[in-house]
């Protein structure tokens, strides 16, 4: 969801929140994709005699892309929208269980969505997450299906028809081997929908689609730079129920799927089942097992099937083994898997995921935030004028890994970053960012404190304790770290400042990990300005007198002249002059008795007010350019006395900055002036001192209005 600073947007923000903690976005209760609900569409539909229609995603060519499949492209003539019972005459959705002969890939460049899908039909439980039950060709059928995705840190339903688009009479996409199954072709339509159109799935990663289908974090270990760690990594991956899939990468597209002399087929999406060590001639040796998805074609060098290695090892250890191996699985040392396959990728699953009490769980965390141009999106370390304004967060490490075999101190936890729907703007033009993180040891005199937002000085004089392998302009950036115990400081970014975008970061942990945003407390301490008109000069009481008229009060208009007057005499400061709206603040912030005028000592408070605003604006303005930049203004606000936090310096960037980020002495006036006003009215309603009002629609409208 596109957080927005306008009014409908922070409410809609406010409900999602709230629905949230209610368990809205959990896998049993997933939100209703654009509030479709599927049982009571299939019951309209039922009810009526027809077919269903999805008009949230037509059969019609916007659905199926922008560019190369756009209105423009010859790749799109002669395409028909089909539904299953038009191609075949006894369709069926899933026949005999989900295998991989289902998914076969058509005129979209979405392999690595399909190997993704091909993993789903190794665990049941999993797939069925995707691909709810009860659903079918024969039984209640009225043209609808649905499918439920992980997306950025909740699941989403996703309803479609089952018009397909074909040529010819063929799927044109994904279609299974015999051409009477249904699910894998239904699944990339939803897919597609929730992602704008099918051409959007051009191009990606395996380890994308692992998530959207499990909520899992997923890690890429490339083979030729393994870590001396990596087989302990895998081993533990496979004891925490994980997902792992392994590859040798094609050097062009006619090694797609060629079988090597050794009968290892590359280009191919592989499954890594097992981890174990032996005992061979003395020495302990690593193996893996590998499952090739097409039931066949095994490796054939050492520890394959009929290799001579299993006749010098135990009887106990070759029964244990070589027993649990299927058709399409084979084992091999650990020494050949890293010199032929090239990658492995490894989903860790969430703790809901994994229904078997056999395996041991991952501690998640996750926190959604926002990059918003001015506020929080400071960009990299390399620009330390800004980096310090982007959110943090802070998690704390206690219970070390149980690791009894090595002597490492360290607690293990996986770090993943991701922006928010950007493969659903690539219609508008807009790609990936590029993005990473940083992290930082969190100093003793911080060490528990969360109500803080740190410093662009504490960035200046600390080095990062770890960090992104890369930035890089991918949906996800995610490694694997293991750290001392202690509390650590999380910074996500992308890699230039000022770029709009929302992002998930995730926290995948051995042990439970204390993981929450740092952020400053939300509090005014604006110093009161007494007068006693006993006080007041004779000068300012004739100034006043000759300003005010025969009524002895200033209006928002008569205040307006008389500001801009002033403001208009002075170079050191950039203004289009205060409007009309600023001035009814500033009286209705002084306003005592409700007269909506200014009286004489109410006047020279607002004086005094608008001269300690000048003296910090002009102090603040560093570059004497008689304007500020965001992150001054961010500066500024606290020194006048409030303390926000990130979303309140995102609304307040939105509603007073110009369209180059600067803030002119007009705008800060009225955005403190505001907040003051905002502040005193909270006050004097929260009697109790809750921090929590309670009011009518009637109250709201009078006090919002004002």
């Amino acid at each position: 969801m596109q957080s927005s600073t306008s009014m409908s947007g922070i409410a809609a923000k406010l409900q999602h929140d709230r629905e949230k903690a209610q368990g809205i976005g959990s896998n049993e209760q997933a939100v209703k994709y654009l509030s479709q609900d599927f049982e009571t569409l299939r019951r309209e539909c039922l009810e009526r005699g027809r077919l269903f229609e999805d008009d949230t995603f037509e059969a019609e060519v916007s659905s199926l892309g922008f560019n190369e499949l756009g209105p423009n492209s010859y790749k799109v003539r002669g395409i028909t929208w089909m539904r299953p019972t038009e191609l075949t005459s006894n369709p069926q959705f899933i026949a005999g269980g989900a295998t991989r002969t289902d998914i076969c890939q058509g005129a979209l460049g979405d392999c690595w969505l399909l190997a993704a899908i091909a993993s789903l039909t190794l665990n049941d439980h999993v797939l069925h997450r995707v691909v709810p039950h009860g659903q079918s060709f024969d039984e209640d059928y009225a043209g609808i299906f649905h499918f439920q995705f992980w997306r950025f840190g909740e699941w989403v339903d996703v309803v479609v028809d089952d018009r397909l688009p074909t040529r010819d009479g063929e799927l044109l996409f994904v279609h299974s081997a015999t051409g009477s199954e249904f699910w894998s072709a239904l699944l990339e339509k939803a897919y597609a929908k929730l992602n704008g159109c099918y051409e959007a799935l051009s191009g990606g990663t395996t380890t994308e689609g692992f998530e959207d289908f499990t909520g899992g974090i997923a890690e890429v270990h490339e083979l030729r730079k393994a870590g001396p760690q990596l087989f302990k990594i895998i081993k533990k991956a496979l004891g925490r129920g994980s997902l792992l899939g392994c590859s040798i990468d094609i050097t062009s597209s006619a090694d797609s799927e060629a079988i090597t002399s050794q009968k290892l087929v590359k280009g191919h999406a592989y499954s890594v089942t097992g981890a174990e060590e032996v005992e061979y001639n003395g020495d302990m040796i690593k193996l893996v097992r590998i499952r090739n998805p097409w039931g066949q074609v095994e490796w054939t060098g050492a520890w394959s099937d009929n290799s001579s290695e299993w006749y010098h090892v135990s009887d106990e250890d070759r029964d244990r083994l070589k027993q649990r191996a299927e058709d399409g699985e084979f084992w091999m040392s650990f020494s050949d898997f890293l010199r032929h396959y090239s990658r492995v990728e490894i989903c860790n699953l969430t703790p809901d995921a994994l229904s078997d009490d056999e395996y041991q769980k991952w501690a998640l965390s996750k926190f959604e935030g926002t990059w918003r141009r001015g506020s929080t999106a400071g960009g990299c370390r390399n620009y330390p004028n800004t980096f310090w304004t982007n959110p943090q967060f802070v998690i704390k490490l206690d219970e070390e890994d149980d690791d009894p075999d090595d002597n490492e101190v360290g607690c293990t936890f996986v770090l993943g970053l991701i922006q928010k729907n950007r493969r659903r703007m690539r219609k508008m033009g807009q790609d990936m960012h590029t993005i990473g993180f940083a992290i930082y040891e969190v100093p003793e005199e911080y060490s528990g404190k969360r109500q803080v937002h740190l410093q662009r000085n504490f960035f200046l004089r600390n080095a990062s304790s770890a960090r992104s392998e890369t930035f890089i302009n991918l949906r996800e950036v995610c490694n694997r770290f293991c750290l001392p115990p202690g509390e650590y400081l999380i910074v996500p970014s992308t890699f230039e400042p000022h770029k709009n975008g929302d992002f998930c970061v995730r926290v995948f942990s051995e042990k439970q990990a204390g993981f929450e945003e740092l952020d400053d407390s939300v509090e005014a301490h604006v110093e009161p300005i007494h007068v006693d008109e006993d006080d007041i000069g004779d000068r300012f009481r004739g100034l006043f007198g000759h300003l005010a008229g025969h009524d002895a009060e200033i209006s928002a208009f008569e205040l307006q002249r008389i500001l801009n007057r002033v403001v208009a005499r002075r170079d050191d400061i950039k203004t289009d002059g205060f409007t009309l709206a600023t001035c009814r603040n500033m009286v209705n912030l002084l306003d005592k008795d409700g007269s909506g005028k200014l009286g004489l000592v109410e006047f020279k408070v607002l004086w005094v007010k608008i001269e300690k605003f000048l003296e910090l604006f002009l102090a603040r303005d560093t570059d004497d350019s008689g304007c500020m930049n965001s992150a001054e203004m961010r500066v500024a606000v606290e020194e006048a006395g409030f303390s926000l936090n990130n979303p309140l310096h995102q609304i307040i960037v939105a509603r007073f900055s110009e369209p180059n980020m600067s803030i002119d002495f007009d705008n800060f006036v009225c955005c403190l002036v505001r907040l003051e006003l905002l502040f005193n009215t909270f006050k004097t309603l929260n009697k109790d001192e809750s921090g929590e009002v309670e009011l009518s629609l009637l109250e709201w409208l009078n006090v919002s209005l004002l």
